[in-house]
């Protein structure tokens, strides 16, 4: 049995000041990997340009030219990070024994890579890559994420703790990913469910080399709910328990004003009332959207659409064909 097939794949969304600086960086890890006799020289490092608007493809189709280790995937648009990485390992699966998954921006630890080959041929099928400590964020990144984690801990969602895309997946257990079907991808998640012998390998997170992040705190908000609710059914279950406490203190108070109202007490003051409506209407309206969410997310999987589409491959271009 020769050495095994490995597919570096990295998700590129408009990286055009970057993907020059570190297309270079995961060339020569690979280079050092097959000398080194843990990877077969066949290996090769897939870029997947997630409907960029700037030169980004282009650049892509460059390295690819330039170099047969190099190659790379086009969506028909932009279709979002977590589908874009989905996309690359898909289109892995049919060509690779093993792939490892990392951004484009240069900030994970390439080295890294060594450890987590060492551990594939150890028998891991899943190798998760896990940030040592957070020094290189500000405060409010670092409370927020490992907040983010934690909570989704508490609503049962199986995640690792502080650690992101950057993974190793073996053959099986890409066949075993593709199995699930969700539209709503939320890999982070969903990795964990496919199972296999699995272990972690530490790292620090370095400064993005180039470039600015595309995960604003807007984004990143919604990229964590989107996660709990895609992987927990907690929030509605809150939702009712919060329902079926108000309902009691409710029901305490309308006792309450009866039993006054016979003692013949009157019961002063509408802002109290006022108040008490305002609060009940924001808590039911909040209940609404969570719900409104769930279901939104229910209506998207019953359609079924493709999570995406490849416009064209470097090594296959797509060759439009004209009939009349």
């Amino acid at each position: 049995m020769g050495n095994p097939i490995l597919y570096i794949v990295i998700p590129c969304y408009n990286e055009e000041a970057v993907l020059p600086l570190t297309s270079g960086m995961f060339l020569k890890k690979i280079k050092d990997l097959a000398a080194a006799g843990k990877i077969s020289d066949k290996s090769r490092i897939l870029f997947v340009n997630d409907g960029s608007k700037d030169k980004t493809w282009d650049i892509i189709r460059s390295l690819a030219e330039a170099d047969e280790h190099y190659r790379g995937v086009c969506l028909s648009r932009n279709r979002g990070h977590q589908n874009a990485l989905l996309a690359g390992l898909m289109t892995a699966k049919d060509l690779a024994d093993v792939t490892i998954s990392i951004d484009c921006d240069g900030q994970d630890d390439i080295n890294a890579m060594d450890a987590m080959i060492d551990e594939y041929l150890a028998g891991m099928d899943v190798v998760y890559g896990v940030r040592s400590k957070r020094e290189t964020d500000t405060w409010f990144k670092r409370t927020t994420a490992e907040g983010f984690y934690k909570v989704m801990k508490a609503l049962g969602a199986d995640v690792v703790f502080n650690h992101a895309d950057y993974r190793l997946l073996s053959k099986r257990a890409l066949e075993g990913l593709a199995e699930f079907r969700e539209v709503n991808l939320f890999l982070r998640g969903l990795v964990p469910l496919v199972g296999y012998r699995c272990s972690s390998v530490y790292y620090e997170r370095a400064e993005r080399i180039a470039g600015e992040s595309h995960y604003p705190l807007k984004k990143m908000l919604a990229f964590a709910f989107d996660g709990i609710t895609s992987l927990s059914n907690k929030p509605i279950r809150l939702i009712t328990g919060a329902g079926i406490v108000v309902s009691l203190i409710s029901f305490i108070g309308v006792i309450w004003a009866i039993v006054q109202a016979v003692r013949g007490s009157v019961v002063a003051g509408w802002a109290s009332t006022v108040c008490i409506v305002c609060f009940m209407g924001g808590v039911q309206l909040i209940c609404l959207g969570v719900i409104g969410e769930y279901i939104g997310k229910i209506y998207m999987e019953t359609k079924a659409r493709p999570r995406y589409i490849i416009s064209e491959r470097t090594w296959a271009p797509y060759e439009r064909k004209y009939h009349g």
